[in-house]
């Protein structure tokens, strides 16, 4: 606890009203996206509202903690090293790792000298026994990697077009501020994060037979971000690569995948109907740096690029995220939060009045008052056509 730590305020806003409450504060998000920090924030803001309060932190990446392997370890572990009379707080990290770890949870939690926090990079820990154990007694906190301030403030860099680009390039997982941000060491990094998430979050735990596939589904993600996917579509373009694999499976491949955090799906939104499109949807990655550290970093995928950070900076301000549709016409994200909506436009450069029409009228022609808005990597930004905002990428990103 002695290295410098960078506050991530958002998180820590987000957790403190729930210290001490008897509730499990669950932090979910992809490896390495500062998870285990946002826990070390809280400790130290819990050791320094409550000196007397007794830190229990197990970290299942540590050998330290390799006993702890089934709910009764953790149980025991914990009992032996509780004070009496003490608040004892558990911080859990990589929760995922300890068999059962539900059963042990339920049980403390029954004892109110005990307040929880854990960590998973699996979102199954919100599913099955964990849900039915639990329901109603958890709230789940997603960590990101690096918003676009964030970005900066970790790597002291001015809000400029150069630093909007390093983003884009980069991503935003925070280690990489312990790096020179050149493509040697920030994708030597990378790839073994990448690695790591594939084979142990996916492979290892699904207990998948063709990582070949596997691997290539992510490349072939990562070349067609933004593109309206379904299994079908998938299995058809990898026949004709000479590839046969079932619909089912792919399903499979993707759940496993989304549930890593490695990427996200979205699903389209009819405005008209006002329901969930069953088939099409599109998947964005967590982490941009990831998605370029498997799929060489071109000028050329700059549109699709911009279409993921967009999505990226719309969930790390909690914005509830699906891809419109208006008949014939999409839009590109239709962002909720707090029952408002917005509705948002990408696109690299409005070059020609084509593009321009295009852009702007399929937002026209939504017919309510919520807010409707064009980004671009235009330099002049901040007018509206027709009463719709443009806006420049680098001022979005500044934005909550």
């Amino acid at each position: 606890m002695q290295e410098q730590i960078i506050i991530r305020k958002r998180y820590l806003d987000k957790l403190i009203p729930f210290i001490g409450k008897q509730l499990i504060k669950v932090l979910t998000g992809q490896r390495r996206v500062g998870k285990s920090y946002v826990l070390k924030q809280l400790i130290l803001h819990i050791q320094e509202s409550d000196p007397q309060a007794n830190i229990l932190y197990i970290n299942k990446e540590d050998l330290t903690f390799g006993h702890i392997n089934t709910a009764e370890d953790l149980h025991e572990y914990i009992l032996k090293n509780t004070i009496s009379g003490n608040m004892n707080y558990v911080f859990i990290d990589e929760i995922q790792e300890i068999k059962q770890f539900e059963k042990a949870l339920r049980s403390l939690l029954l004892n109110p000298i005990y307040d929880l926090y854990v960590t998973g990079s699996n979102a199954n820990i919100l599913s099955g026994e964990l849900a039915t154990f639990l329901s109603g007694r958890y709230i789940e906190v997603p960590i990101h990697s690096l918003s676009y301030p964030e970005f900066l403030y970790f790597h002291k860099l001015e809000n400029t077009q150069d630093s909007v680009m390093l983003y884009l390039k980069y991503g935003g997982l925070p280690y990489l501020k312990h790096l020179g941000l050149t493509d040697e060491l920030v994708y030597g990094y990378l790839k073994g994060i990448y690695s790591t998430i594939i084979y142990r979050d996916v492979i290892m735990r699904q207990e998948i037979r063709s990582s070949v596939f596997l691997e290539n589904l992510v490349v072939f993600l990562a070349d067609n971000i933004g593109q309206l996917f379904s299994a079908k579509k998938i299995s058809d373009y990898l026949k004709s690569q000479k590839t046969s694999i079932a619909t089912s499976q792919i399903i499979h491949y993707l759940s496993h995948l989304t549930n890593a955090f490695l990427i996200h799906k979205v699903p389209r939104y009819d405005l008209i109907g006002k329901r969930i499109f069953e088939i099409g949807d599109k998947f964005y990655f967590e982490d941009l740096g990831l998605r370029n550290a498997v799929f060489q970093y071109k000028v050329s995928d700059i549109s699709k690029i911009m279409e993921n950070v967009v999505y990226h900076h719309l969930i790390c301000n909690d914005y509830k995220v699906k891809i419109g549709q208006l008949g014939s016409k999409e839009i590109d994200f239709v962002a909720e939060r707090k029952g408002e909506l917005r509705y948002i436009q990408v696109s690299y450069l409005l070059h020609d009045e084509t593009t321009i029409a295009r852009e702007f009228g399929n937002l026209e022609k939504i017919k309510d008052n919520y807010p409707k808005m064009v980004v671009s990597m235009d330099d002049f930004s901040g007018g509206s056509y027709k009463g719709i905002q443009h806006m420049n990428l680098k001022n979005f990103l500044s934005m909550e």
